[in-house]
C-alpha cells in the first residue's frame, strides 16, 4: 500500500472481517470501529450486517461507522436501524442518517416515512432534508399531518430545504400550528419566498406569542430583503425579549433603514451586550450619519465586541 492509502495503519479488510465473528463483543466492536476507519467502500456490506448484532454496543459502532459511507446501501440500513430496539442505536442511525448529502439516499429512507413509532418518522424527516430530493415532498406534505408535533417540525424542515413555491400555501399553513416548535420551523422556513403571501406570514409571526417564533420571524425578514413589514420589525425593537430584538436590529440593518435609527440607538444602552454589539453593527450598515452621536458615546463600552463594533459603525458613516 502506497502512502497515502488511508488504511495502511490497518490490518487488510478480510482479516477485520474474520473478527466480526468472534465470541467476544468487544472485539466485533473493535472491527467494525476499524472497518468504518477504512474508508474502503467494500467494508459497507459489512458494516450493514453487523447493525443486526446481538450486541447493543456492536450495533451501535455499526450506526455511527456508516455516517462515513454516504450512499444508499448505507442509507437502507440506517432507516432500518431507525426501528432498533435500543434508543441509542436508533438516535446513532438517525444522526448518521442526518450527516448524509447524497439525494439518491432519499428513497430507501423514505420507505419508513409511515412507520407505526413517531421517532422513526421524525429521524426519516431529519435524514432527508438536506438531500434536497424533490422526490421528498410528497411524504413531507403529508407529514405536515402527522399528530406528533416532532414529526410536523422534521417534515416542515423538508419542504422549506427545497423551496417549492407549489407547497408554500402548506408551510404558511404550518406557521398556525398549534406547536411553538412546529411554528418557529415554518415561520424559518420561508425564507425562500419573497411572495406578499410569505410576508404576510412573517408579519404575523412577529406578533407570535412565543419569543422564539419572533426571533426567528424577525430574522427570516432580513433573509428575503423585502421593505415590506418594516414597521414591524421597527416594533420588534421594543419586544420583551432582547433574543427578538437582537434579529431585529440585524435585519434592520440589512435592509438598511435610516428611520430605524432612532430605535436601534437606545439599544446601545442596553445591559445585554449582545444587542449592544448588534445594535452597533445594524448603526454601520445603515450608515447614516444620525447614528454618530450615539455611537460615539458608545465608544467606551465595557464590552470590547461592543467597541470593536462601534468603531467600525463609526468608519462606516464616515466613509459613506
Amino acid at each position: 500500500m502506497s502512502v497515502f492509502d488511508p488504511f495502511e495503519s490497518f490490518a487488510e479488510i478480510d482479516d477485520i472481517v474474520e473478527r466480526l465473528s468472534s465470541d467476544d463483543a468487544s472485539v466485533r466492536r473493535i472491527a467494525v470501529m476499524e472497518l468504518g476507519e477504512s474508508a474502503d467502500q467494500s467494508a459497507v456490506p459489512h458494516i450493514v450486517s453487523a447493525l443486526q448484532d446481538t450486541d447493543s454496543g456492536v450495533r451501535l459502532q455499526s450506526a455511527q461507522a456508516l455516517e462515513e459511507f454516504d450512499g444508499p446501501a448505507a442509507a437502507a440500513a440506517l432507516a432500518a436501524a431507525l426501528a432498533d430496539p435500543d434508543r441509542a442505536v436508533a438516535q446513532a442511525a438517525a444522526d448518521s442518517l442526518a450527516e448524509f448529502k447524497d439525494p439518491s439516499c432519499a428513497m430507501p429512507v423514505l420507505e419508513h416515512a409511515a412507520h407505526g413509532d413517531p421517532f422513526v418518522r421524525g429521524a426519516v424527516f431529519r435524514g432527508v432534508k438536506e438531500l434536497r430530493n424533490p422526490d421528498s415532498l410528497g411524504a413531507a406534505l403529508a407529514g405536515l399531518e402527522d399528530p406528533e408535533a416532532d414529526v410536523r417540525t422534521q417534515a416542515v424542515g423538508v419542504v422549506g430545504y427545497l423551496k417549492s413555491e407549489e407547497a408554500l400555501p402548506a408551510l404558511i399553513a404550518m406557521t398556525r400550528d398549534s406547536d411553538s416548535a412546529v411554528r418557529r420551523a415554518a415561520v424559518g422556513a420561508l425564507g425562500f419566498s419573497r411572495t406578499a403571501r410569505a410576508v404576510e406570514a412573517l408579519m404575523a409571526g412577529l406578533d407570535d406569542a412565543e419569543w422564539r417564533v419572533r426571533e426567528i420571524a424577525a430574522e427570516t425578514m432580513g433573509k428575503i430583503g423585502l421593505a415590506d413589514g418594516i414597521d414591524k420589525l421597527i416594533n420588534a425593537m421594543d419586544d420583551d425579549y432582547w433574543q427578538v430584538r437582537v434579529q431585529a436590529a440585524r435585519s434592520l440593518g440589512k435592509l438598511k433603514v435610516v428611520r430605524a435609527v432612532p430605535v436601534l440607538a437606545p439599544a446601545l444602552e442596553h445591559p445585554i451586550s449582545n444587542l449592544r454589539k448588534d445594535a452597533a453593527a445594524a448603526l454601520g450598515e445603515i450608515a447614516h450619519p444620525n447614528g454618530l452621536p450615539f455611537l460615539q458615546r458608545a465608544a467606551e463600552d465595557a464590552d470590547p465586541d461592543v467597541r470593536k463594533n462601534v468603531r467600525w459603525a463609526i468608519a462606516q458613516i464616515k466613509a459613506a
